[in-house]
């Protein structure tokens, strides 16, 4: 993992991590009911941010594992990172931020996150750091307006500040004004993930092998479509499954660190 072993991860506050990720992360956006926020430092300088909270709609999200009481898990909703930290970074953030959750918040037992396969990628970071992927459905909510900017179709039915910004009224539906505006339905997957730091807990829906992906074509990596195979026969020193297996190693070497080592 060379380098990727000295970075320090803690807690900082939401001021600071909203900064980061309105800058890094490709949406430039952040989630509102993000609580809980990760820094990653290198040689003193914060180049990673990792943000966790509740999902948007915690009731439907709860039966995903069993038993799961209504504080019992999160969704990391955010994770952004710059150019300048070494390879495999991600993972290594991953595994520390879970070792901090296990000792400081011991009632966790597990975590949902979810891959943006329309715009960004298919989830390899959480593949590689023992995530299960549990659901690929065709993602129809998001649309990019004419200046580039990217919403997801709600913000516009609830009236919210962007429906105002580009002047819908409220006698129009959402999708009959984007149309209007010239916006461009975005076509790609969301996928889901879970990870259980509680291993005595059970997903309850089926978990689908990463084969699914290819199947389904939602392959997509930093924004380009491309298979998992694709990316296994390109012409590089260290293949996909050579690096995901690395990452998955220093993940695992990293969740059995003693919490002094971190």
């Amino acid at each position: 993992m060379g380098r990727a072993k000295e970075i320090i991860v803690r807690v900082i506050p939401s001021k600071i991590a909203n900064e980061f990720v309105k800058k890094h992360h490709y949406s430039g956006k952040v989630v509102n009911n993000s609580s809980l926020h990760f820094g990653c430092f290198l040689d003193g300088e914060m180049h990673g941010v990792m943000s966790y909270g509740n999902p948007l709609d915690k009731r439907k999200i709860l039966p995903l594992v069993y038993p799961c009481l209504w504080n019992e898990m999160l969704e990391l909703n955010r994770m952004a990172f710059d150019e300048c930290l070494p390879k495999y970074s991600e993972s290594r953030c991953i595994a520390v931020s879970i070792k901090l959750l296990k000792r400081n918040a011991p009632h966790i037992k597990w975590i949902l996150t979810y891959s943006d396969g329309a715009q960004c990628g298919d989830g390899t970071i959480y593949r590689a750091s023992g995530f299960k992927l549990t659901k690929i459905e065709q993602n129809n909510a998001m649309w990019k307006m004419k200046d580039g900017k990217i919403f997801c179709h709600l913000v516009f039915s609830n009236n919210q500040a962007p429906a105002l910004k580009y002047g819908k009224g409220k006698n129009i539906s959402s999708f009959k004004f984007l149309r209007l505006v010239g916006a461009e339905k975005l076509i790609g997957f969301q996928l889901r993930y879970i990870y259980l730091i509680d291993k005595s807990c059970k997903i309850t829906v089926p978990i689908l092998p990463f084969s699914k992906i290819d199947e389904m074509g939602a392959g997509i990596y930093k924004g380009v479509k491309i298979t998992l195979a694709e990316r296994q026969k390109c012409d590089k020193s260290v293949t996909v499954a050579q690096q995901a297996s690395s990452l998955k190693e220093g993940f695992e070497s990293t969740l059995s660190l003693k919490v002094s080592e971190i």
